[in-house]
């Protein structure tokens, strides 16, 4: 296992490198946790375009899944 930093990891440690406030660091992580959600969206949003599902489809798995767990 590699304990080198990838790019990401390495230009997040240069903008840290100076102090911080605590709210400046709130802000930060909330528009980091809003970026990466929204790139989850648009990824699945693409998947299940590209796969032609539909609604039909969510309900579906919505109904398998909670048969599962309960």
């Amino acid at each position: 296992m590699s304990n080198s930093l990838n790019n990401t990891q390495l230009e997040i440690l240069k903008l840290f490198s100076y102090e911080q406030s605590e709210e400046d660091l709130q802000e930060l992580k909330s528009l980091l946790v809003t970026y990466l959600s929204d790139k989850v969206v648009r990824e699945a949003d693409k998947a299940f375009e590209e796969r032609n599902y539909t609604h039909a489809v969510f309900d579906k798995w919505k109904l398998e899944h909670f048969r599962n767990h309960n």
